[in-house]
């Protein structure tokens, strides 16, 4: 009997679960998008923005997805001809690459599996190879939300500096702004990449551009930087529109003000604590369920573990029979493998993911996690006890 009444629970790893209070901030008719409130709204969005990303410097918003986004950094920084050096830790690592390539740049790649943190030995060697400083930029993913490996970009700073080389360093946060720590300006990135469907809370739509003066410089010799994807217009407008390229996204920008008001009203400090408190009960569980059966993390050391997506394996056809059972039995949805297919496992039947980002509490883990519990017994997928007092127990302690 399914028992998926009522209201479900969207548990991949973006979009994620929007506060009824921005979407309350969204249903409203259109405002005006040449002066009032609107444009007087916008400077403080850009103002906080700033504030999440921790730096000083500038955010743009472009009107696009996370893959929008990766093309407007890079359009501003990197033309037909140049090389970027491509620190893969997963699918998202590899799209970044290949939005490169797109673009005409030369990809070094340096491919570090899927259960593998960057090596930045190995980076930082590949960057003393290059006397010549034909890299132009360092694409590194902050989290790979196929995966789920968080990857250190102050240590990968760290390795560019050591290497004494000059190029930008560029970070994808799509995944992990507003859930795990990051600090763009202590961490010495000069270019940062995320969008509003994630730990921002917001519908997508919405993609983000930070950078600081470093890539201003960049941005300046280019011989061309198409017109849409310029963010040297929406950096100082003299028009409202100029923000944008055109209309506003207004309805987005007001959901947007709305979650920026929760992360500041929590404090962004207990933002990264709670989505760290709320990973390591999962982890906990999964811990215990692996010790009877075929679950497991993907990423084994939890220092290079996402706090706001959690990559595992349990076998094909586990992972999608399981899925299929918490969606249309009990209302949960789960992230697909994304990114895990192999030969053996062409549709990434035995991997899924957890989304825990943005606005989750204790409950609605601690629920998802009974709910998973309940799919392995309905499944046969064999599993190790104590798993939900595991969890429980990490919550409790806080």
């Amino acid at each position: 009997m399914s028992l998926s009444q009522g209201r479900s629970y969207l548990a991949i790893p973006g979009p994620s679960v929007m506060p009824e209070a921005v979407l309350r901030a969204m249903h409203r008719g259109a405002p005006n998008i040449y002066e009032g409130e609107l444009i007087e709204m916008t400077a403080g969005i850009m103002t906080d923005l700033k504030r999440v990303a921790g730096t000083s410097h500038v955010a743009t918003i472009y009107i696009g997805n996370g893959h929008a986004a990766w093309e407007a950094a890079l359009s501003n920084v990197v033309g037909s001809g140049d090389t970027v050096l491509v620190p893969a830790t997963g699918a998202f690592g590899i799209g970044w690459g290949e939005m490169a390539a797109g673009l005409g740049a030369e990809v070094q790649t340096l491919d570090f599996g899927r259960q593998s943190p960057m090596d930045l030995d190995q980076i930082e060697a590949a960057l003393r190879a290059d006397t010549a400083h034909r890299i132009k930029a360092v694409l590194g993913v902050h989290v790979d939300t196929s995966t789920s490996a968080k990857s250190d970009i102050a240590g990968l700073r760290a390795a560019m500096d050591a290497a004494g080389h000059p190029a930008l360093l560029m970070a994808d946060c799509i995944a992990s702004l507003g859930c795990d720590r990051f600090e763009m300006d202590a961490w010495g990135v000069d270019v940062m990449v995320a969008a509003s469907q994630k730990g921002l809370m917001v519908p997508p739509g919405l993609a983000l551009v930070f950078f600081n003066d470093r890539a201003r410089a960049v941005r300046a010799g280019m011989h061309r930087v198409s017109r849409y994807w310029d963010w040297q217009p929406r950096t100082d407008p003299a028009l409202y529109y100029q923000h944008f390229c055109g209309t506003a996204p207004t309805h987005h920008l007001y959901g947007l003000r709305a979650a920026l008001d929760m992360i500041f009203d929590e404090g962004l400090e207990h933002v990264w604590a709670r989505h760290e408190t709320l990973a390591r009960a999962i982890w906990a569980a999964v811990d215990a369920w692996g010790q009877g059966g075929p679950i497991t993390l993907n990423m084994a050391n939890p220092t290079h573990r996402s706090h706001a997506v959690t990559s595992l394996s349990i076998g094909a056809p586990h992972g999608t029979k399981l899925r299929r059972w918490t969606q249309d039995e009990a209302g949960l949805t789960l992230g697909i493998g994304l990114g895990m297919s192999s030969d053996d496992d062409p549709k990434a039947d035995g991997f899924f993911r957890f989304g825990h980002m943005g606005h989750v509490n204790a409950h609605m883990v601690l629920g998802m996690l009974s709910t998973v519990q309940a799919g392995m017994v309905a499944c046969d997928i064999p599993f190790g006890p104590g798993a939900l007092d595991a969890a429980a127990a990490v919550i409790a302690q806080g």
